[in-house]
């Protein structure tokens, strides 16, 4: 892809999340929370399982915040503030490698079926049905019993299932655009199936695939955070739903706020940032939603 191009291609983006007031706060805050995973080992004031000692060399179980422990500690002593950045880290790239894989697929079986029609159609849209008919938990509980619990097996978990609505509604895109003058031009012209797939059918169906790929990361979020909370997350790379699953676990669920709050509010400012930012995408892809 050419330098200029992908300065169009960027240039597009930022014209379609400004001219969404709630999609430039969605931006906003996708963009802070990837800086603080980033940075995380920079900024994080103690390790994530470390027991701290208060200045009097007590232990500091279950401090509320305070000077010294700005978010507080859990039951064992660990400081929140900590596991918060290295869980944002955790939870923003199981997020984003969940969601750009599924996209991925989705949109690959979506235009493909699409397109080439006929048996190519009906193997893999009875194959999405099948996917549609596979739940969540009990494929992770099958992966998890087969492997371990691991970070990249709840990945994969997540992306044999979150791709099922994208290729669903980039197929019915790709009907629809197969049949306009450009695209029959194109094979007029004697274009590859290929070519005339990634090359001219896809552009015009990208605001649609930037909609989904908000979608499939919102959802990654999700279905992270629930495993985790269940249980079901790695042990080792610890994840807002795994902070929950530590405070459940504790039996302080219904004293200690500070130790709920900060994951919880966390995946619901996420969450909500990923479908303002898809609601701009979604206009841009229907502009007559702007009327409304």
């Amino acid at each position: 892809m050419k330098l200029e191009t992908i300065k169009e291609f960027l240039l597009t983006q930022y014209r379609i999340i400004i001219s969404n007031k709630f999609g430039i706060f969605g931006a906003v805050i996708i963009l802070f929370f990837c800086l603080i995973g980033l940075l995380a080992p920079l900024i994080a004031p103690n390790q994530t399982w470390d027991t701290l000692r208060d200045a009097s060399g007590k232990l500091a179980l279950l401090r509320p915040p305070s000077w010294e422990f700005l978010m507080g500690t859990t039951a064992m002593g660990r400081d929140i503030l900590s596991q918060m950045l290295y869980a944002t880290r955790t939870t923003v790239l199981i997020g984003l490698v969940s969601g750009l894989i599924s996209i991925f697929i989705g949109a690959n079986m979506g235009l493909l079926s699409g397109y080439y029609g006929g048996k190519v159609d009906e193997i893999l849209m009875r194959f999405t049905d099948i996917i549609y008919g596979l739940p969540f938990l009990p494929f992770l509980i099958v992966l998890i019993a087969l492997f371990g619990r691991s970070l990249w097996f709840v990945i994969i978990a997540i992306c044999c299932i979150v791709w099922r609505t994208s290729a669903r509604v980039i197929r019915s895109q790709t009907l629809t655009i197969k049949q306009r003058q450009f695209t029959l031009a194109a094979k007029a012209r004697g274009c590859s199936n290929l070519r005339i797939i990634y090359g001219h059918i896809m552009p015009n169906i990208l605001p649609l695939l930037l909609l989904y790929t908000a979608f499939n990361i919102a959802w990654s979020v999700l279905a992270e955070a629930g495993a985790s909370f269940l249980g079901f997350g790695d042990p080792n790379n610890l994840s807002w739903g795994g902070m929950l699953y530590n405070l459940w676990i504790s039996g302080k669920i219904r004293t200690a706020w500070w130790w709920f709050a900060p994951p919880a509010i966390c995946i619901v400012l996420l969450v909500s940032a990923l479908v303002f930012v898809s609601r701009a995408y979604e206009e841009a892809a229907n502009p007559r939603l702007k009327q409304r």
